[in-house]
């Protein structure tokens, strides 16, 4: 008899999710986590007394994370309280001027006539069509199987409209945004997100134009930092059973044939079950946990032919004083920056692909104090710092080390530009994560934040099936599975393979 029916790989989110989902259903339930923080991603650490968020910085598009309490017959606002952040993001445009976008779409409309006069027409249209696509569509592409072509036509019969979102499956977020607005600042405002795809616009799938709607049905920000999302769920889990351990790092699977029957960990400990869940990225799940010579050709061929997705730098900032900020996030665009779609297909083509650190001519500033004052000494302000450029794993004729030292001046002389002009004097903290270190802390192949980038070949069938293929008894969740990297995505891919295992095992 196996030590437990299911044993799951990683306690991050969609990990997490799903081994709730199990043990609630009565399956004798094990996560094991190499790190001493859960959440992977969506983490959150203490340094000097201040409390910083490994990489995500808001929860938008909370129906996946409503729709597990109510899988488990709780309620969300028991376990996880919600801050709305209102407004969404404040922009700096280029030549220094500040708008912020409100929540409320009518509000949006007023700031757009104001901002980009020329686009308002066409932003109406967008936010009709795109609002009316969110509303119909979510629970469908977001909690739905998706693994196979049977599945995708079962869910395309259950809702007939869908096939008005195919031009933006269909087409890249550069095309997207063109066709529609000619406005360098609202263009600036729509065209970053396409790395929310872990990839450039031109390659990026036009399904992520969406996100600068989404947002408008709220973001929020969790009390006690972006932890708190995890934390949540397991909480709620181990209520039902769950066990969980962390600073357990599993080593391989056990493998009969093509079947898992359990992981062996990094003292040599064998433990077995009847179903794994692998939360890792699909490429370590598969290589490394399984091993390439235990995978059939075709599967180890589709495996090898993922793209990772482009990884990133964070600054994590302690200021003595507080910033002169008028949101949550704040998006800046550097001075002189024009075309910012082609600026961003430069940087990945001439920059990231070449090896070579970039100049950052875009990042987005995350203040969460603005809305938890308890996550920094009393009286002072965190703020996580995304670096948009993408930079490479491994810098062409320079070390990483001496890298973070350039880009700490870099990050500073920003501070005094942006946020707050006497920052060296009220500077407190900084220290900055790049590539390497969310590889070495996350086990994260090459620092990819959102596990492969997003074209129209890496979304929903022909992105790593929830349930593997290749490898009987084993399933994946996380930013490897439909539809990516983000918080929403990656608790909807627990659903899903939680889903699976308790039909399977049932």
């Amino acid at each position: 008899m196996a030590d437990y029916d299911v044993i799951v790989v990683g306690a991050g989110l969609g990990g997490l999710t799903a081994g709730s989902l199990c043990a609630a259903r009565g399956l004798k339930t094990l996560v094991l986590e190499q790190s001493e923080l859960i959440g992977g991603c969506c983490s959150t650490f203490e340094a000097k007394g201040y409390h910083f968020d490994v990489g995500a910085s808001i929860v938008e598009v909370i129906r996946p994370l409503e729709t597990f309490f109510e899988k488990l017959g709780l309620r969300l606002s028991d376990y996880i309280q919600l801050i709305p952040c209102d407004p969404i993001y404040s922009f700096v445009t280029p030549e220094g001027k500040r708008f912020s976008v409100p929540q409320d779409l009518e509000e949006t409309m007023a700031t757009v006539k104001r901002v980009a006069p020329e686009d308002y027409d066409a932003w109406k249209r967008f936010t009709q069509l795109g609002m009316w696509l969110i509303d119909y569509s979510l629970d469908a592409m977001m909690t739905s199987p998706m693994n196979t072509f049977a599945e995708a036509l079962k869910m395309a019969a259950r809702y007939p409209q869908l096939y008005r979102i195919l031009p933006f499956f269909l087409s890249n977020h550069e095309s997207v945004m063109r066709r529609r607005f000619t406005n360098n600042d609202l263009l600036t405002s729509v065209s970053f997100q396409s790395y929310y795809a872990g990839a450039p616009p031109y390659i990026g799938s036009g399904i992520f134009g969406m996100i600068a709607l989404s947002e408008h049905l709220g973001i929020y920000y969790p009390r006690g930092g972006m932890i708190s999302i995890p934390a949540g769920i397991m909480r709620a889990g181990q209520e039902r059973g769950l066990e969980v351990r962390i600073r357990c790092r599993v080593e391989r699977l056990l493998m009969e044939g093509r079947r898992a029957l359990g992981v062996e960990l990094a003292d040599g400990t064998s433990v077995t079950s009847r179903a794994v869940v692998s939360n890792l990225n699909g490429k370590v799940t598969y290589l490394k946990l399984v091993g390439a010579e235990k995978l059939p050709g075709w599967a180890r061929k589709a495996v090898m032919s993922y793209e990772l997705s482009m990884p990133c730098n964070m600054v994590y900032v302690g200021l003595k004083k507080r910033p002169e900020l008028d949101a949550h996030h704040t998006l800046i665009a550097r001075p002189g920056l024009r075309e910012p779609l082609k600026v961003m297909n430069s940087a990945w083509d001439n920059y990231y692909k070449c090896g070579v650190i970039p100049r950052t001519e875009m990042s987005l500033l995350c203040w969460p104090t603005e809305a938890d004052p308890s996550l920094a000494p009393e009286g002072k302000h965190a703020l996580n710092w995304i670096r948009n450029t993408p930079p490479p794993y491994a810098p062409l004729g320079e070390n990483w080390q001496q890298a973070k030292e350039r880009m700490k001046e870099e990050a500073l002389e920003d501070l005094k530009r942006f946020v707050l002009p006497d920052a060296e004097e009220h500077l407190d903290y900084l220290e900055i994560s790049t590539p390497p270190d969310f590889e070495r802390r996350l086990l994260s192949p090459q620092g990819a934040i959102y596990g492969f980038l997003s074209d129209l070949t890496t979304l929903a069938m022909f992105r790593m099936n929830n349930r593997s293929r290749a490898v009987k008894g084993l399933y994946l969740a996380g930013a490897s599975t439909h539809l990516g990297g983000g918080v929403p995505t990656s608790i909807a891919s627990g659903l899903v393979a939680g889903d699976y295992i308790a039909r399977d095992l049932s």
